[in-house]
């Protein structure tokens, strides 16, 4: 147990260690200069505050002294009056010092927060895809979006409310010290122990019921947004009610996780009641026991019970800021644990910019696994010249799409090279290796944004007229035309407005823009029908013109003009042709070909079949009418 707390400590002042610099930014002497005079201003209120009760006191004694030989009633209340609007003038400069002082930290709250939330974004993005395919971007969203906010409560209260509530409670206790005596300090400070410490101790039972509603929260809503990202595949399977059913249970976590967070805050708060509670009773006795004796005039009776209920405030804002400030690190942490992670893929102290050439690629004995129990690829040499086409096949699972990853650098080989031009991969900066490389995967993913940005994403700087002739050579430009907003028009999340020959002619068109001297065509093809297959096929083509060009196919029909067929097996290389010389080895790759061809005969025999058919419909419903 001890060495949780130790453990807890130690993470809570790394936090705070981490906060500083968003608090205290070096780089903005203006942020801070902010920060100092938001800082003077509240502490200005607080003496100010402080000094209110006085005047209550004297009003009081005024008033009780003129009782025993009244005055004529103008002068009965001149001093009293004065000494109230004294009072309220008083607590009108507080809340005016308050409220500048928001007004001048409102800056730096919401700088800490940008500054945050965009290192961790840059950070997301420098880690690798390992990364990101073994964590669900649901959650990860979730724990920026409460991450940030987390941030801003923290340094808020901080800067502003932790310090300045200590000086409030010394200068209390000061004062009742030099006025009252050590008894009176003595017991307020006891009551303060008391309260803090339950207030300590309550919010650190709190903070696991928090972090069960959090962890519950984070579930339920990774569960949603996968869901809804996938609204096509439950539709398809009519499993609607499977997934509101469980995405009802993760509510229901949460529902009770939140319903003990909010009850525990009750009693957190009824207890820091009765604790202060029973001091004031205590204070006040030992008051009106000293004015009954004469000690003490009704006016500082008056005093210590406006003391008491000012120190209230900044007693039950200690609470709140532990509550806030313990909710807000727990919120965090694991914002934080994110900025931890480290980088897989990082560019060598030395990396220089890939000198671009006629771009010649080259893989000479790659060895590489995803983890320790499978092998991968086992010692992979080929080459792909300057300008040429080599097409990279085999059965599923035999590291075809590794290679595409590998030459984009998402992960490093584990023994031997990629080389670009002679250059591996590993010694040039990332930013130049990507800058010369083009993509078209199978699976094209589009930003939920219009169709001009998709394109434009290829080149951002890139003028309309440049964005319109890449949709022209990719053969999208006539559709996009047609449609009611044409290059506005948004393509929906991921892209799901648009039918899959037309994401793809998208995808053509960004990489048209970008020009990259090397190309990777990644199962381009494969997912779509035959006859859209032949339409992107014939852009492919003409994007991979004159480029360095690897194509990484199921469909063989897609490669049979390529310089040469690299057939994988078992993560090595079993053959590699031409399409006609591999067909006349008679080997995999020919058998392969054999049953895509028998395959492809099959549909088009149905097809043609169904065709018939409806014919035969059509003329019998004819014949039918004529008679």
């Amino acid at each position: 147990m001890a060495e949780k707390t130790v453990s807890a400590e130690s993470g809570t002042l790394t936090t705070l260690r981490n906060l500083w610099p968003y608090m205290w930014p070096a780089e903005r002497a203006d942020l801070r200069a902010r920060v100092t005079w938001a800082t003077l201003l509240l502490v200005v209120a607080k003496v100010t505050l402080v000094a209110g009760p006085y005047f209550f006191k004297w009003a009081t004694d005024a008033l009780a002294h003129a009782a025993k030989t009244p005055p004529p009633l103008p002068a009965f209340l001149l001093a009293p009056v004065m000494l109230v609007i004294a009072y309220n003038v008083l607590r009108l400069l507080q809340l005016g010092f308050n409220q500048l002082r928001d007004a001048l930290f409102a800056r730096v709250g919401q700088y800490a927060v940008r500054q945050l939330a965009f290192r961790t974004f840059v950070h997301m993005h420098q880690l690798s895809l390992r990364f990101h395919l073994e964590r669900r971007t649901g959650g990860l969203s979730r724990i920026i979006e409460r991450g940030t906010k987390g941030i801003e409560t923290i340094v808020r209260f901080v800067m502003l409310n932790t310090a300045p509530t200590i000086l409030e409670f010394a200068l209390t206790a000061g004062i009742f010290a030099f006025t009252y005596g050590w008894k009176y300090v003595a017991v307020v400070a006891i009551t303060v122990w008391i309260y803090v410490w339950f207030t300590v101790k309550a919010s650190d039972w709190r903070i696991s019921i928090r972090r069960d509603m959090n962890d519950s929260d984070t579930d339920a809503n990774t569960k949603a947004i996968d869901s809804l990202l996938n609204f096509e595949t439950v539709k398809y399977f009519t499993n609607e009610r499977m997934e509101a059913e469980r995405f009802d249970r993760s509510m229901a976590r949460y529902e009770s996780a939140a319903t003990r967070t909010w009850t525990s805050l009750g009693w957190l708060n009824f207890g820091q009641g009765v604790i202060f509670g029973l001091g004031t009773v205590i204070v006040m006795c030992m008051s009106a026991l000293e004015v009954q004796a004469g000690t003490q005039s009704v006016g500082d009776f008056v005093f210590i019970n406006a003391m008491l209920m000012q120190l209230s405030v900044p007693l039950n804002f200690i609470g709140f800021i532990y509550r806030e400030i313990r909710q807000g690190l727990t919120d965090i942490e694991h914002m934080f644990d994110l900025l931890d992670v480290p980088q897989e893929i990082v560019d060598k102290p030395d990396a220089k910019p890939l000198a671009v050439g006629p771009g010649k690629v080259e893989f000479r004995d790659v060895h590489f696994s995803y983890d320790r129990n499978r092998k991968i690829l086992k010692g992979i040499s080929f080459e792909v010249p300057a300008g040429k086409t080599v097409a990279i096949v085999g059965p599923s699972g035999a590291g075809k799409s590794t290679i595409s990853r590998l030459l984009f650098r998402f992960y490093d080989v584990q023994a031997g090279q990629v080389l670009i031009d002679g250059q591996d991969v590993r010694d040039v900066t990332q930013e130049s290796l990507r800058a010369v490389l083009g993509m078209v995967p199978q699976d094209t993913v589009l930003f939920n944004d219009t169709i001009a940005y998709n394109i434009r994403y290829g080149r951002v700087g890139a003028s309309e007229e440049e964005v319109r002739q890449a949709a022209e050579l990719a053969q999208i430009g006539q559709f996009i035309e047609k449609l009611p907003d044409g290059y506005r028009a948004m393509v929906g999340e991921r892209g799901l407005k648009l039918s899959g020959g037309e994401k793809q002619r998208v995808a053509i068109a960004r990489t048209i823009l970008k020009a990259p001297p090397i190309l990777m065509l990644d199962e381009a093809t494969s997912a779509l029908d035959t006859q859209t297959e032949q339409e992107i096929q014939a852009a492919l083509d003409l994007v991979s013109k004159g480029r360095t060009t690897i194509v990484i196919a199921h469909r063989l029909s897609t490669v049979i003009s390529a310089d040469e067929i690299i057939v994988l097996k078992d993560g090595q290389i079993a053959e590699r042709g031409t399409h006609a010389a591999l067909l006349r080895k008679k080997g995999l790759y020919a058998s392969m070909w054999d049953r895509q061809r028998e395959a492809t005969e099959a549909e088009e025999r149905l097809r043609i079949a169904r065709e018939s058919d409806e014919l035969g419909v059509i003329v019998r419903r004819r014949t039918s009418e004529m008679s």
